[in-house]
C-alpha cells in the first residue's frame, strides 16, 4: 500500500512540483494551501503517514500549523522552509517538528528522510525489549516506560510522546548511565549520523524534559554531559 503523504505548501508552483516528484516516488499526495485546510483535512481524514509544512504560510503560520497539529497526532512532520536561520530550525523544532530541510532541496533528500521517520513510526520485527522499566521510582509518581506497548506514564497518567521523543527516550534508557554522544543520537534515532544537524537532538532532549522531568530547568533523568552528549540516570 503507498504511503500517504500530506503537503502544507502556499507556494502553487513549489506544491505542484513537490507532488509530482512525490508521485513518481510512489506516494498518495494530499494537498492544502495553508494551515487551516490542513488542520480540517486531518479532522475529517485522520493523520498520513507523513507530511511536510512550510513555515511562511498565508493566515496561520507553519508554527502554529504544527503546534496544533501536535494536539492530536503524531504524524511525523518535516518542514520544508527557505528560512535557514538557527532561531527558526529550533523554532520549529520546538513547536513539534521531527525534521527541517532548507529549500532549495534533493527529492531523494526528502524521501530518505521520510523513509527514516516512517521506519521509526511502524513496528519491527526486533525482539520485544523488556515490558516496563521504572525510570523513576518516586513512590508516589512513578515515570515508566513500557518500550512494547509505546507508552510512558508518570504516576496514573499518560505522557503523550511523539514518536521522536519516544525513541529518543528508549535509545537513552536501553543504556542507563552510560552516555550517548550527540552524533550516535542522531545516527540511531534519525538514521543521519555525522550527516545531521545536532541541533535536533538538543531541542528534542529539551522538549522530552519538559514532560517526564519533574523540574525540566533541573534535569534528573536526562542529564547533559557536558561535550560529550546525553545520560540517562534511572531515579531510585
Amino acid at each position: 500500500m503507498n504511503a500517504n503523504l500530506l503537503i502544507v505548501e502556499d507556494d502553487d508552483r513549489v506544491r505542484a512540483a513537490l507532488r509530482l516528484a512525490m508521485e513518481d516516488e510512489g506516494y498518495t499526495v494530499t494537498e492544502a494551501e495553508n494551515g487551516e485546510v490542513a488542520l480540517g483535512l486531518l479532522r475529517e481524514h485522520g493523520a498520513p503517514d507523513v507530511m511536510t509544512v512550510d513555515l511562511m504560510l498565508g493566515g496561520m503560520d507553519g508554527f502554529s500549523c504544527i503546534r496544533e497539529i501536535r494536539r492530536e497526532h503524531d504524524v511525523p512532520i518535516i518542514v520544508l522552509s527557505g528560512r535557514d536561520d538557527t532561531h527558526d530550525v529550533v523554532a520549529a523544532l520546538e513547536a513539534g517538528a521531527d525534521d527541517y530541510v532548507v529549500k532549495p532541496f534533493e527529492i531523494k533528500e526528502i524521501t530518505a528522510r521520510m523513509r527514516a521517520l516512517r521506519r521509526r513510526a511502524q513496528p519491527t520485527a526486533e525482539p520485544p525489549p523488556p515490558p516496563e522499566l521504572a525510570l523513576d521510582a518516586d513512590p508516589d509518581s512513578p515515570l515508566l516506560l513500557s518500550p512494547e506497548a509505546g507508552t510512558v506514564r508518570r504516576g496514573e497518567d499518560d505522557v503523550h510522546l511523539t514518536v521522536t521523543e519516544f525513541r529518543l527516550l528508549c535509545e537513552l534508557a536501553e543504556t542507563p548511565g552510560r552516555v550517548l554522544s550527540r552524533s550516535a543520537l542522531l545516527e540511531r534515532v534519525w538514521d543521519r549520523g555525522h550527516f545531521g544537524d545536532e541541533r535536533i537532538v538538543d531541542v528534542h532532549v529539551r522538549r522530552l524534559r519538559t514532560k517526564i522531568e519533574k523540574d525540566p530547568s533541573d534535569p534528573a533523568i536526562v542529564v547533559t554531559v557536558r561535550g560529550l552528549g546525553y545520560r540517562l540516570d534511572v531515579q531510585r
